[in-house]
Order: structure tokens, then sequence, then C-alpha cells
């Protein structure tokens, strides 16, 4: 067993660049794998327990949530705050709706069942639009919405979903009190979350004289009591962890990079071990009995409940039919959807396997046909904007107490600058300096003889508070350069 889990996390290294030169997501790549070393192709590995892959699965979720609360930025997340939120609640439940009522006529399912599966697949993935959108260049202001977005609805669809299997079973019903308790779980999630991020905060800035590999011990026993602790008191244990990883990503830690990286790390592990046994337990021949509602879904899902609530989302707001178009096909789905489709599996309301193959089936569609062609979208659009050369060397400030001090990159552009500028005429204030210099991905040390030119990338160490003013600094230094005509 260790072998064929040692060779499938080989295949899924090799593989991963060949995917990415086609800008697929590696999230089809750990299907893949773990469909042919399924059951029903290989038959090397046999496993059909959906109660145990809910309850991976639950565990897998809350590391990708938090980590998704984690990297939104509140900076960020301030301009587009309206249909950001919108769009992470309303949206979903809008989605839900729409997705029912086409679903409901198509394929001649119960109402109740076709509410389920339209909630299980109502939300986004994050994963799959961050793989795909920061490969490319697109306008602020959609990609930062698509992707926080992305982070912040799958809580409402994990709420929805849960709320209607205890209907479906009996155990519930719409009414004022089923409604009291959806929004006691929203609203308590979010209360416990940030409780749980301020008293988070408040231990790792007393924890400073130990070792760095026991904040990465503190934080995993964090993001499982954001969990659990919601539990107790019956709120939206998602919800809850999510929020904890926005307060913890929004303020100062020790060793706040290594931190992040440990978070992103745990989170792509997460992802792709969960998509491997999400693999596992699909059953390709099953397929062959459910594919025209699997192509009615995503179809439904893509080109009628996605772009009725992105419309109704940004209704009476400044958005042209172009962003409302690009917002619309970047409704990617991804592993959380999939993951949901297990809950009635494991509830016993999905004996036949029907639901989970159907929203395995659009969610695959999905990442494969959006996923793959959003960037031409864009493009097509005009919302494609000149992408910032990236750096292969990164310099970081590693800090265990609190400072304002930290290191930024400065992009001289070409398109906009030239001439070149000697490091000792930059006449820089006091408190900050250049550490290093990077030219075509070459490093030069910032001694005052060394000058800056067009398409450098330049780090320095600023004070927080001076990062506008020393940026501008630099740019006026080139601004007063006087430049030669370009040669007809």
């Amino acid at each position: 067993m260790l072998l064929l889990i040692a060779l499938i996390l080989i295949f899924l290294v090799l593989g991963a660049a060949l995917f990415r030169r086609f800008n697929i997501p590696l999230i089809i790549l750990a299907l893949s794998l773990g469909i042919i070393f399924g059951k029903d192709v290989t038959g090397l590995i046999f496993f059909d327990n959906a109660k145990l892959t809910q309850q991976v699965a639950d565990i897998a979720l809350v590391f990708i949530l938090f980590a998704g609360g984690y990297g939104i930025r509140r900076d960020d997340f301030k301009p587009i705050i309206l249909p950001t939120t919108l769009l992470a609640t309303v949206g979903v439940l809008i989605t839900m709706a729409v997705t029912a009522a086409v679903f409901y006529f198509v394929s001649g399912w119960t109402l109740i069942r076709a509410v389920l599966v339209s909630a299980v697949i109502s939300s986004t993935d994050a994963a799959a639009v961050f793989s795909i959108l920061r490969t490319r260049s697109i306008q602020k202001k959609v990609s930062s919405i698509t992707e926080i977005e992305s982070a912040a609805n799958d809580p409402m669809a994990v709420i929805s979903t849960t709320l209607i299997i205890q209907i479906a079973a009996g155990s519930g019903s719409f009414s004022a009190g089923s409604v009291g308790l959806f929004a006691w779980q929203l609203i308590g999630g979010v209360a416990v979350g940030i409780a749980i991020g301020w008293a988070g905060i408040f231990l790792f800035k007393k924890l400073k004289d130990i070792d760095a590999g026991y904040y990465y011990i503190f934080l995993i026993a964090l993001i499982l009591a954001s969990y659990s602790i919601a539990g107790l008191v019956r709120v939206s244990g998602m919800l809850s962890a999510f929020f904890a990883g926005f307060m913890l990503g929004n303020n100062k830690l020790p060793f706040k990079t290594s931190i992040s990286s440990f978070i992103s790390a745990l989170s792509f592990i997460a992802n792709t071990g969960l998509f491997i046994l999400l693999g596992l337990l699909v059953s390709p021949r099953a397929l062959r009995d459910i594919w025209p509602l699997g192509i009615a879904m995503f179809l439904i899902l893509s080109f009628v409940a996605r772009p009725a609530a992105v419309f109704l989302c940004t209704l009476f707001q400044k958005f042209t039919l172009k962003e409302q178009a690009f917002l619309s096909w970047s409704g990617i789905r991804g592993s959380v959807p999939i993951v949901l489709a297990t809950y009635p599996l494991a509830a016993g309301l999905d004996p036949d396997n029907k639901i989970f193959n159907i929203v395995f089936l659009a969610v695959t569609l999905s990442v494969i046909f959006q996923g793959t062609t959003i960037g031409k979208f864009a493009d097509i659009l005009k919302l494609s904007t000149k992408e910032r050369p990236k750096s292969k060397h990164k310099m970081e400030l590693v800090t265990i107490i609190d400072t304002s001090y930290d290191l930024i990159e400065v992009f001289i552009d070409p398109d906009v600058y030239c001439g070149s500028c000697p490091v000792e005429d930059l006449e820089l204030p006091s408190d900050s300096t250049i550490t290093m210099i990077t030219r075509n991905n070459k490093i030069i040390a910032p001694r005052g003889g060394a000058k800056l030119e067009p398409g450098d990338i330049v780090t320095l160490l600023v004070d927080e508070r001076k990062i506008d003013e020393i940026t501008q600094h630099i740019f006026d230094k080139f601004s007063d350069l006087v430049c030669d005509p370009p040669s007809k």
C-alpha cells in the first residue's frame, strides 16, 4: 500500500509540469490518478467507504477554508466588499435556487432532491481559481472579486447542504425555525472564528522564546480548535475556520513569512490528497448512466444559474457587461462540491450514487472547459493586463517580535522609464535601504556604484508607513532623467 501511495505521488509531481504547460488545474491530475489506481480501472486500490471519505474530507476542508481566509487581504477586500459579499452569500443561494428550478424540470427528480444536488454544487472553488488566475495578469477588480468570492462562498454552500440534508432526512423542515437555525449557523460561525482568531494572535505574540517548529504545531491546533469549538456551540465550523484564518492573515505574527508558507503547503497537500481520495471513490462505469444529467448540470450552472447570480448581485453597481461576463465564466467548481456530494452519500440519501456522480462529472467539465479557457476569455474581453515579470530570487524578513519594517519589491517598468540611476544618487532616507537588485534573473549587490535600470526588480527594506513614499521617490528619480527619443 505504501508503495502504491508513493507511485501516485511520484506520478502527480511528474505530471504537474505537463498540466501546468496547458494551464490545466492540478486537481484534474489528482482526480485522474485516483480513478486510474481505483477499483474500476487498474483495481490496485479498492475504496468505497463514503462515511470515511466524508470524515477525511471534512478535516481537509477545514485546512483549505482556513487557508482561503488567511490569504484574503483586508486592503484588497475593502474596495470590492459589496459585490464580493453578495456573491459569496446571496449569490450562492441564487445559484442554488435557479439550478434547482431548471434541473427539477430537466431531470424529473423530486424537488427536494433537485434542491439538494443544487446546494451541493452551488459554490465555486478557490484552489482551481487561484491556480489559474495567478498564472495570468487580469484586471485587478474582477480578479480580486473572483479570488475572494471563491475563498469565501464555501461556508454558505456547506451550511445550505447540511440544512437541506436534515430536511430531506425528515429531521427538519422549511420553517421560521430552520431560517433561524441558518442565521445562527452564519452569525455564530463568524463570531467564533473571530474570537479564535484574536485568541490565536494574542498567544502567537506571547510565544516568543520557542523554536519556529512549535508555531506550526500551535497553528494546526488553532485550526482544529476553530472547527471543533464551533461544533460544540452548534454553529458552522467551516465558517469559523475561514474567519479565524482571515483574522490571523491580516495581523502581524512572529515568523509570519514561514507561517504563510506552511499554511499554503497544508492547503495544497489537503487539496491534492482530497482529490486523489475522491478519485478512488468514484466509479467511471457508473458515469455512463448519468452523463446526460451531468452535462445538463454543467450547462445549467455555467450558462443560466451563475450568470443570473452575477447579474443580480452586481445590479446597480459600476460593472460593465464585459466584467459581468468574466465573473460569470470564472465560477469554476472544484473540491468543495465533490466533498459535499459525499454528505448525502454518507447520510443514506444517495443510495445509487447519482448525486455524487452527477456532481463529479459537472465539476470535471467545469474545470476542463472553464479552467482552460478563462485566460483566453479575459483576452477576448480585453480584461487582461500587462504581466509584471516575477523574480526567481526572493528575500524574506523573518522576525519573532513586532516591527514596522518589511521587504518590498519595486519594478522599474521599461515601458515607462528609461536611462539608469546609480544607487548612490537615489538619496534614500536613512531608515530605508536597498537589499538586492534583480536583473534578468541575476542578483546584483546594491553597492553605491551599482545602477538601477529599466526592467530591474529592486528589493528594499522600508518602514511600512513609508512604502508609497519610497516607491514614488524611486520613480521620481527616473522621471527626472532625460531620455533619448526612440529612433525612427
